[in-house]
């Protein structure tokens, strides 16, 4: 028998050090959440805050998060599932729908803290108030420098600075035109500072390091769904309405989808604040089962016991009279 080095030993395993749980479980990435949280020590206990951004199966989530010793602490939330208030009922988790989740996070936090009127952001509509012939929204990075330090907003005014945040992306995948980045685009339009580059937007090449802004600001307005849309029309009309039955039953058609994601973005920045909570009623009817005592439990099991020997005993006598009539 050839020889065989013992790896793991009586040794290692007195010296291994089990990791993290929620390491062990692949949702964090702590080397990561150290370098997004930690800060020097003469700031002075002003903490770095994050634009964290989540998808599960149906919904996009957004959080902007900053970090103490007894947790996290989270200073706004939204969800694409509240976008049905603001007009966007259908397609919750495509690309468009994180743009406005990001946008409506971004919103909904510079109204807190006071500065949603000094960063407005990007806007991706005309303003009603003011007649612009050439506006065209472009979703290219926009970036401001002063004092040797870059912002990411159009424009910084005199006395408050943009609210700063960093982009915590978890352990997802961060290839090119990821939904993640349409939170980032939406809440980097929205007024955040948050440090990007093009990079990861769709419509950049790689190969040719070039930047098709069109191709993203299609993506911002779900244009690739109406694409995909017309396709299955042309194609395969069952599959169509087996596909986008949510958007025959809200009765949306092709041509409808970018005014659809105009009017939500119209109408978050109209009002960002979160919905109110309703009160919470009881049902006063519902009763909880009492808990059995020992001597009823003890009676419950003698009861079933008794009913499946019953059963047993019906079946043997069954089995017996068919061998009898087999029999004769």
């Amino acid at each position: 028998m050839p020889f065989v080095k013992v790896v793991k030993n009586k040794a290692y395993f007195k010296r291994y050090q089990v990791k993290f749980r929620r390491r062990r479980e692949g949702k964090t990435d702590y080397r990561a959440r150290k370098r997004l949280i930690t800060q020097d020590r003469n700031k002075y206990n002003s903490p770095k805050y994050r634009l964290v951004v989540r998808l599960s199966n149906k919904h996009c989530i957004c959080q902007i998060i900053y970090s103490e010793i007894t947790g996290d602490k989270v200073m706004a939330h939204a969800s694409s599932a509240e976008m049905p208030r603001y007009g966007l009922k259908v397609g919750l988790k495509n690309y468009a729908a994180c743009y406005c989740t990001g946008l409506l996070v971004a919103r909904r936090l510079l109204q807190k803290v006071g500065l949603d009127e000094i960063y407005e952001g990007n806007l991706t509509y005309e303003d009603e108030d003011e007649e612009d012939d050439d506006f065209e929204y472009t979703p290219e990075v926009v970036t401001s420098e002063y004092n040797k330090r870059t912002y990411f907003v159009e424009e910084l005014n005199d006395d408050k600075n943009p609210f700063h945040a960093l982009l915590d992306v978890g352990i997802q995948t961060t290839s090119t035109g990821a939904r993640i980045f349409g939170a980032l685009k939406g809440a980097v339009d929205g007024g955040l500072d948050v440090p990007h580059s093009e990079k990861r937007f769709p419509g950049y090449d790689r190969d040719g390091k070039e930047y098709d802004a069109d191709v993203h600001k299609e993506r911002i307005f779900g244009e690739h769904v109406a694409e995909y849309m017309r396709y299955l029309i042309e194609e395969d009309a069952a599959k169509y309405a087996t596909q986008f039955a949510e958007y025959v039953a809200n009765e949306i058609e092709v041509d409808d989808i970018e005014d659809l994601y105009i009017d939500t973005h119209k109408a978050i920045r109209a009002d960002p604040s979160p919905a109110e909570k309703k009160d919470f009623t009881p049902d006063k009817n519902f009763k909880r089962m009492q808990k059995l005592t020992y001597e009823e439990r003890k009676a419950r099991v003698a009861a079933k016991r008794a009913e499946l020997q019953a059963e047993d005993e019906e079946e043997d006598e069954e089995e017996d009279e068919e061998e009898e009539e087999d029999d004769e």
